[in-house]
This record gives C-alpha cells, sequence and structure tokens, in this order.
C-alpha cells in the first residue's frame, strides 16, 4: 500500500466514523424523543381511561335522571287514571250535622245585622271642661 492510499483510507475510516457517530447520535436522539411519545401516549391512555369512566359515571347518572323521568310520568298517568275511573283521592263527606254545624258557625261569624250597640254620650273635648279630663 502506498502512502497515498493509506490517507486516502485513513480519510473513508474517519468519514465513516463521522457517520457512525451521526447515526449513533440519531439513534439516541430518535431513542430520547421515543420515550417522550411513549410517556405522553401513557398520559393520554390514562387521561381517555378517566375521561371514558368520567363518561360512564355521567351516563349513569343520566339514565337515573331518564328513569326519574319516566318514573314521575307514569306516577302522573296512574293519578289520572285513578281519577278518571272514578276513585277519588279526596273522598267527600255527606254529613247532616257536620253541614248543620258549618252554617251555625258561619252565622256566628257573620252575626246579626239586626243588634244594635248603644249610642255612647261622647262630649265635645275642647280642653276647658274639667270633667271631660277625668273622664
Amino acid at each position: 500500500m502506498t502512502h497515498e492510499e493509506e490517507e486516502e483510507m485513513q480519510h473513508d475510516i474517519s468519514k465513516l466514523r463521522d457517520q457512525v457517530q451521526q447515526v449513533s447520535l440519531a439513534q439516541k436522539i430518535i431513542d430520547s424523543k421515543m420515550k417522550d411519545v411513549e410517556a405522553k401516549m401513557d398520559g393520554l391512555k390514562k387521561g381517555v381511561q378517566a375521561k371514558m369512566d368520567g363518561t360512564e359515571a355521567k351516563m349513569e347518572m343520566d339514565d337515573m335522571d331518564d328513569m326519574m323521568e319516566e318514573l314521575k310520568i307514569n306516577m302522573s298517568k296512574l293519578l289520572q287514571e285513578m281519577v278518571t275511573n272514578g276513585e277519588r283521592v279526596v273522598k267527600e263527606t255527606h254529613d247532616e250535622n257536620k253541614k248543620n254545624v258549618n252554617h251555625d258557625s258561619i252565622d256566628s261569624n257573620v252575626g246579626s245585622k239586626t243588634h244594635h250597640s248603644p249610642k255612647i254620650d261622647m262630649r265635645k273635648f275642647d280642653g276647658k271642661d274639667p270633667a271631660t279630663w277625668i273622664l
């Protein structure tokens, strides 16, 4: 081998070392980025799982709300059917004694218009008569 060939070979080896170093450095960067991406993916996975759990819980609550609304509707229908079928929610009583008592209490509260209270003698008060001051 000649000196020029040796130099050319050393130069090629140097180029190859640089390329290997660049590939190695690029591989390290890729590995680092992959770890970051994997960490982000894990975080996203946990976030998605948490959202799914929250969504399931919300869906369960929505189902409960729907079931409560359906129960209200069915209760209204039941009450309407009871009233329209002749069954009364509030029963009326037809007791003659109660009617009389009610009319008596109404009459006593209203009072009769024929009663008169006696007329009271009211003196004019001008401040001069001492008897008005006392009475």
